[in-house]
C-alpha cells in the first residue's frame, strides 16, 4: 500500500510503498476515503524537516536537552548515532482521516465491515491506503455526513476540547486569535455554544471566511477595529475567554489577549504559539492560562488508546472518542459547517506535489484533503467456524453411577440464577441431596448452605472435586469461568451441569472436548433449558413431524442491562448474545430436528441488536431477533414455526397456538405459571444421572449449538455467511 513519509534530517517528501498493517485485536483495519492535511501542525512539521542542524536544534529546543542528557550519560559517539539514525528515517504525517472498515479485529462490537468510521491519532490516522486504529481513537459516522467532512473529525476533536477548557456560558464573549482549521472550528462551536465571538487574524480572507462562520466581528490584530468590538460587545468590560489558536514565535497574541480580557478571565491555549507572558498583566488580571491537550482526556494514555481502557462516564464525561463523536454529530445536524473550510482536494497519488505547493505558498489553503481511489472488493473466502468431533477414549473408564439414590450435587457458584431458577427446583426434589456450596466468599457460600439446606459450605473448588461422595457439579459462575470449570470437572469424572455459555472461544469449547477424550467422561448438559418448557412441548407434538423445510422466527427483547451488570463487562464476560444466544439456538434446533450448517449475523451499530439467520441441511431456515431497544411492556419471546402449510405459535411461555389451516389448538396459562423450561430440564438430568441413561441433550448438539454461537462473532466480524465446518 501507499503512504506519505518524511525524512526529518534530508526533508524529503515520499509517497512509499509499505506493508499492509495487519488487524490485531481490539481495532479495525480502516481503508481511507479521505485524510485531512492539518496546514498547522503538519506544515510545521515539514517546515521544520526542511531547516539545517541548527535550525532544528532552535525549534526543537526540548529535543536538545534530551541530547545534552544522553551525552552525559552515553558519550557523544553512542549520542550522535542514536540522534543521526533516528533522524535519518521515514516518519508519518497525518492524523485525522475517514473510511471504511475493511476488517474487525477481536473484541470489536460497535461497527462491522462496510461502516463508516472517523479516525483519528498520530500513529493510527495516517496520510496511507490502510491504518489499523484501536477502538477509542474511531467513532462511527453519523447517517447523512459525507465522508470529506467527515475526516475534520480529530481536528474538529482539537478544537472541541479546547472549548470546553474555557468553560463558555451562555451570553459569553469570546476572543479567538488565529483564525486557521482550528480557529474557524473555535469560532463555529462558540457560537453554537450561545457565544459572541471576535476573530483576530491577519488575513482579510480568514477574517471574512469566520465572518460567515458565526463570529460577531473580525479584524487585524494591529488594528484597533478589534478593541472597538470587543469595548461594544463587553460594555468595556473585556471577554470572558480568550483562545490561542495561532502559531509563530511572535508575542502579540498573549499580549493582546491579556489587554483584551476581563478582570478573572480565562485564556486557553490551544496552537502553538509563544508564550513569553508579561507577568504585570497577567497578574494584575489574575488571569486563568489554561492549556489544552490534544483530542481530550485519554490522549497519551497507552491504557485509554492501544488497550482500549475508557475512563468511565460518571468521572470523565468527554474524553477524546467521546469529543470525536460529538464534533460527527454536531456536523451531521449542520452546527457546524467544514465545507467552507475546504480550500483543495487533492487525489493521494498527487500527495507530495500538494505539501510541496502548501510549503512553498503556491497553494493557500485552510484545510486540504486527500481523496483516496476507490478499490473493487475482491470476493473473499468465505469465514468459517469449525464444530469440533466430539471424540471419547475407549480406554477411559468413563464414571457412570446407575441407580444411585439420593443423587449427591454440588454447585460452583451461588449467584442470582442458581438461587432463583435452580435450587428451588432442587431443594424440593425427592432422591437428591444437596452436598456442597462452593464460592469465591466465605459468607455467599454461607448464606447459600443456610437457604438451601447444603450439607456443605467451602471455597475449596478441588476439595470437592475430589470428593467420591459428589456424583454432579453444577457450574454457575461468571460466562469466563464456564469452559475451565467444566472442564476440571470432567476430568475429575463428575456429570456436569454447567448454565450457558459451555464457552465464549473456539480454544475454550476444544479445551471442554479434550477433557472428554482424555476423559471418556462424557456426561454433561448446558443449560439450554427452553426446549424442555412444557408449553412448548405441547405445542411441538400438536404440531407434529414435517416433511418439507420448515422457517423458525424467534423474536427477543432481552431489554436494557442495569448500569453496573457484570454482563456489560465484555472484554471478560463476553457479549451478551454470546452469554444467551445458545439457548435461541438451540431451541430453534431442536423444533427443525438438525444443527445448523452455517450461520449470517447483522449488527445495529451504536447497540447490540442483533439479527442472526441460521441454515439447516434440510433447507430449513431460522432467524433470531436480539434486540435490546425493545419496549418494556411487550412479551420477551415470540417464537413462530412454519412448515407445510400448518404454523406454530408461542407467545412467551404464556400462551401457544398451532394452525393448520382448518382448525387450530390453542393452550394458555397464567402469566405466573410461565415456565421456561427449567425444573424438568432439572428432572432430566438428575435421572441421568442416577439411572446412567443419555444426558438429555447430545452432547454433539451442545457443541454444535455452542459453536454456532461463537459464530455470530465471526460473522459480525467479517460482515459475511459463516460455514460451520465439520456440522452434520
Amino acid at each position: 500500500m501507499k503512504q506519505v513519509v518524511q525524512n526529518y534530517k534530508t526533508g524529503e517528501l515520499a509517497l512509499l510503498d509499505v506493508p499492509v498493517p495487519g488487524c490485531k485485536p481490539g481495532g479495525v483495519l480502516v481503508r481511507s476515503s479521505y485524510s485531512l492535511i492539518s496546514t498547522g501542525t503538519e506544515l510545521m512539521k515539514v517546515s521544520e524537516a526542511g531547516m539545517s542542524m541548527l535550525g532544528k536544534a532552535r525549534s526543537r529546543p526540548d529535543q536538545v536537552a534530551k541530547v545534552v542528557q544522553s551525552v552525559a550519560t552515553n558519550g557523544v559517539p553512542a549520542t550522535y548515532r542514536k540522534v543521526m539514525g533516528k533522524l535519518d528515517s521515514y516518519t508519518p504525517l497525518g492524523y485525522s482521516l475517514c473510511g471504511v472498515v475493511e476488517q474487525v479485529g477481536a473484541g470489536i462490537d460497535d461497527v462491522t465491515v462496510g461502516d463508516l468510521v472517523a479516525c483519528a491519532g498520530n500513529e493510527h490516522a495516517l496520510h496511507a491506503e490502510l491504518n489499523w486504529v484501536p477502538k477509542n481513537l474511531y467513532a462511527p459516522v453519523p447517517d447523512g455526513l459525507a465522508p470529506q467532512h467527515a475526516a475534520f473529525g480529530t481536528v474538529g476533536s482539537i478544537a472541541m476540547q479546547g472549548v470546553r477548557r474555557g468553560e463558555p456560558q451562555l451570553g459569553d464573549v469570546a476572543l479567538v486569535i488565529g483564525l486557521g482549521l482550528i480557529g474557524q472550528l473555535v469560532v463555529q462551536l462558540l457560537d453554537a455554544s450561545g457565544v459572541r465571538v471576535v476573530g483576530v487574524d491577519p488575513d482579510p480572507v480568514r477574517c471574512e471566511l469566520a465572518g460567515r462562520l458565526g463570529a460577531a466581528a473580525c479584524g487585524d490584530p494591529a488594528s484597533s477595529a478589534v478593541e472597538q468590538a470587543v469595548a461594544e460587545l463587553t460594555g468595556g468590560l473585556g471577554v470572558d475567554q480568550v483562545y490561542l489558536a495561532a502559531g509563530g514565535d511572535s508575542n502579540q497574541p498573549v499580549e493582546l489577549a491579556a489587554r483584551l480580557c476581563r478582570d478573572r478571565g480565562r485564556v486557553v491555549d490551544i496552537g502553538k504559539c509563544r508564550l513569553d507572558l508579561p507577568w504585570n498583566a497577567y497578574y494584575e488580571k489574575e488571569l486563568d492560562v489554561r492549556f489544552s491537550r490534544s483530542y481530550g482526556p485519554g490522549r497519551y494514555d497507552p491504557e485509554y488508546e492501544l488497550e482500549g481502557r475508557d475512563y468511565p462516564i460518571g468521572y470523565v464525561r468527554w474524553t477524546e472518542r467521546r469529543n470525536l463523536a460529538c464534533f460527527l454529530d454536531l456536523a451531521a445536524r449542520g452546527r457546524v459547517d467544514v465545507e467552507p473550510l475546504v480550500s483543495h482536494t487533492a487525489d493521494f497519488a498527487d500527495a507530495v506535489e500538494t505539501y510541496r505547493g502548501l510549503k512553498d505558498g503556491g497553494l493557500k489553503a485552510v484545510a486540504v484533503l486527500f481523496r483516496y481511489p476507490e478499490q473493487e472488493v475482491e470476493a473473499a473466502e468465505a469465514p468459517s467456524v469449525d464444530v469440533p468431533a466430539v471424540r471419547r477414549d475407549a480406554k477411559a473408564s468413563a464414571p457412570v453411577r446407575a441407580a444411585r439414590t439420593p443423587v449427591r450435587l454440588a454447585f460452583v457458584g451461588a449467584g442470582n440464577y442458581a438461587t432463583s431458577m435452580l435450587l428451588p427446583h432442587l431443594v424440593r426434589r425427592d432422591g437428591v441431596e444437596l452436598s456442597t456450596v462452593v464460592t469465591t466468599t466465605a459468607l455467599s457460600a454461607a448464606n447459600a448452605q443456610r437457604k438451601f439446606g447444603f450439607a456443605g459450605a467451602t471455597t475449596d473448588l478441588d476439595a470437592v472435586l475430589g470428593d467420591p461422595a459428589v456424583d454432579a457439579v453444577f457450574v454457575v459462575t461468571r460466562h469466563s469461568s464456564h469452559a475451565e470449570l467444566t472442564r476440571k470437572a470432567l476430568l475429575a469424572g463428575k456429570a456436569v451441569f454447567v448454565e450457558k455459555p459451555l464457552a465464549l472461544t473456539e480454544d475454550e469449547l476444544a479445551g471442554v472436548l479434550a477433557a472428554v477424550e482424555e476423559s471418556g467422561n462424557d456426561r454433561l448438559q448446558v443449560g439450554f433449558n427452553r426446549r424442555f418448557a412444557p408449553l412448548l412441548r405441547e405445542a411441538a407434538e400438536r404440531f407434529g413431524s414435517r416433511t418439507g423445510p420448515g422457517h423458525v422466527r424467534h423474536l427477543v427483547n432481552a431489554g436494557r442491562l442495569d448500569h453496573g451488570s457484570w454482563y456489560l463487562q465484555q472484554g471478560t464476560e463476553g457479549s451478551r448474545f454470546a452469554g444467551e444466544g445458545g439457548h435461541f439456538i438451540d431451541t430453534a434446533s431442536w423444533l427443525l430436528g438438525a444443527d445448523p450448517v452455517s450461520v449470517y449475523a447483522l449488527t445495529t451499530p451504536g447497540n447490540e441488536d442483533l439479527q442472526v439467520v441460521l441454515r439447516y441441511p434440510d433447507g430449513s431456515t431460522a432467524t433470531i431477533g436480539y434486540v435490546t431497544t425493545g419496549p418494556s411492556g411487550f412479551p420477551k419471546e415470540t417464537l413462530d414455526l412454519v412448515a407445510d402449510g400448518r404454523a406454530l405459535r408461542l407467545d412467551d411461555f404464556v400462551r401457544a397456538s398451532v394452525y393448520d389451516g382448518r382448525k387450530r389448538w390453542v393452550s394458555s396459562r397464567l402469566p405466573k405459571a410461565r415456565d421456561k423450561g427449567q425444573s424438568a430440564e432439572l428432572a432430566a438430568f438428575v435421572k441421568a444421572v442416577r439411572t446412567g441413561g443419555p444426558m438429555p441433550v447430545p452432547l454433539e448438539s451442545l457443541v454444535a449449538t455452542t459453536a454456532a454461537t461463537l459464530a455470530v462473532r465471526a460473522g459480525l466480524a467479517g460482515g459475511a455467511p459463516v460455514t460451520l465446518a465439520g456440522a452434520r
